[in-house]
């Protein structure tokens, strides 16, 4: 009989943040669930999260709020109450989404469950870290310490080859598998009535070309691109609506400069929307999806549209234009406003070309969720195989007897926790001295870290 799968799925954001890696985990997480074992799934501490709607264990980990600084709450990975709840699970495979706490607590994590780590590579973290610290020493400093962590891990993924190939461009020196992505909304328009409710409200004409962005309102996105590409579309006459989905932490900035440039008028932000549904009409209503971002490492987006036989416009080169056929499968521009400008323009002329664009989108690009983790869960197995066959073979540094000793003191105080409730007292004091062996060994680790310091990752 087959060993029946019991995943852990790691991240930094999940909601109420919602992004396109929490976006992924929810989805593992739901296919796992629903037709290959169990998923549980741990993430930080949000005060307002509600996880009672899930159809999976979610285990949140403490947190400190830095959501001013980089949108996201800084999970605390060393608790041994996080432990005490993920272990009963029977966890075989630790899957990690972040490289920063999630990937120190998948680490912590090892020791006690006997699992192996996968990482995957979804975003090019260098760039949050150039916005939370500069250019210069320290982020170079940041971006060693976490290629360090993802090389920690027993195996790497990553959702593109252009992701790989910017993951080794950071200094990773390991091999990787690539492992794309699917998205969750099904292939096919939704109807009339639904495209009425979700966008009735705001001002788009029929007769008048309509695109769309949906994602994070971050500059590094490409945004000023579309804006300065849409200053020249009106600047030759063209008529048209643009509506940009989603929030974030630049968001006020991008308002205010589309003003600047004269086309707020013709421009609809909707804010953050976390509906579906909602999203999913508006990628039917849409004649094109605008996504000039070279950050993103895969462009889930891209595909969501797809799902919807709307056509993307993209930077070519880009990771998001990966696999894209110019004027087959999609429309590729060069990185400046001036070529955006260029194509749209020209679509704007030849709208019958975006809509047989868009289908052949749909029948060629698309892929579900479902194929994803599916293909996903075969290699799950494989990892898991050559994990107790010893074929995993890990250089111990510092950072990882520390880790590894960290997840071993935190397993004996859940331990010791449990045993006060169940067992004799001696057992449990038993429990106590081990844990505080053990301690005395963190002590220890730590002040050779600090001496140390530059050894640690």
């Amino acid at each position: 009989m087959e060993e029946k799968l019991s995943v852990c799925l790691i991240n930094d954001s999940f909601p109420p943040l919602i992004d396109g890696v929490a976006n992924t985990v929810m989805n593992y997480a739901k296919v796992v669930n629903e037709k290959h074992g169990k998923a549980v799934v741990a993430v930080p501490f949000y005060p307002k999260a509600d996880d009672s709607g899930f159809p999976y264990k979610v285990v949140r980990f403490p947190s400190i709020n830095t959501e001013r600084i980089i949108d996201y709450r800084a999970g605390y990975p060393f608790s041994y109450e996080t432990l005490e709840k993920i272990k009963p699970e029977k966890i075989n495979i630790i899957h990690t989404h972040c490289p920063f706490a999630s990937t120190v607590l998948a680490r912590t994590l090892r020791e006690p469950l006997d699992s192996p780590i996968i990482f995957t590579y979804h975003t090019k973290f260098d760039v949050d870290i150039e916005r939370a610290v500069g250019k210069g020493y320290l982020k170079e400093k940041i971006i060693k310490g976490i290629v360090k962590n993802i090389e920690a891990c027993d195996e790497v993924w990553v959702v593109s080859e252009g992701a790989g190939k910017n993951l080794k461009n950071l200094g990773y020196k390991g091999d990787y598998v690539v492992m794309p992505n699917g998205v969750d909304i099904p292939k096919g328009k939704v109807s009339k009535e639904e495209i009425e409710k979700a966008t009735g409200k705001y001002d788009l004409p029929e007769d008048v070309p309509v695109f769309l962005f949906v994602g994070r309102m971050a500059w590094y996105k490409g945004l000023d691109i579309i804006l300065e590409a849409l200053e020249k579309l009106k600047e030759a006459g063209e008529d048209f609506r643009m509506v940009f989905v989603g929030g974030g932490l630049d968001f006020d900035e991008v308002v205010k400069y589309s003003e600047e440039l004269g086309v707020s008028e013709k421009c609809i932000f909707t804010g953050a929307i976390h509906n579906r549904d909602s999203i999913r009409a508006f990628y039917s209503r849409a004649d094109l999806f605008l996504f000039p971002s070279v950050y993103d490492t895969n462009g889930l987006v891209v595909r969501e549209a797809a799902a919807c036989s709307l056509a993307s416009v993209l930077i070519e080169g880009s990771c998001a234009a990966e696999g894209i056929l110019d004027s087959e499968t999609g429309f590729l521009s060069e990185n400046n406003s001036e070529s955006f400008a260029k194509k749209l323009i020209f679509l704007c002329k030849n709208r019958e070309l975006m809509k047989k664009t868009g289908e052949k989108a749909a029948e060629k690009i698309y892929i579900s969720w479902e194929d994803s983790v599916a293909k996903a869960v075969e290699r799950y197995k494989i990892v898991l195989e050559n994990y107790r066959s010893g074929k995993f073979k890990r250089e111990q540094t510092l950072a990882d007897e520390w880790l590894d000793t960290e997840g071993e003191f935190l397993d004996y105080i859940a331990e010791a926790k449990i045993k006060t409730k169940t067992v004799k007292n001696e057992v449990y004091e038993g429990s106590k001295k081990a844990a505080k062996s053990f301690n005395q060994r963190r002590i220890k680790l730590k002040k050779s870290i600090i001496k140390k310091l530059h050894r640690l990752f």
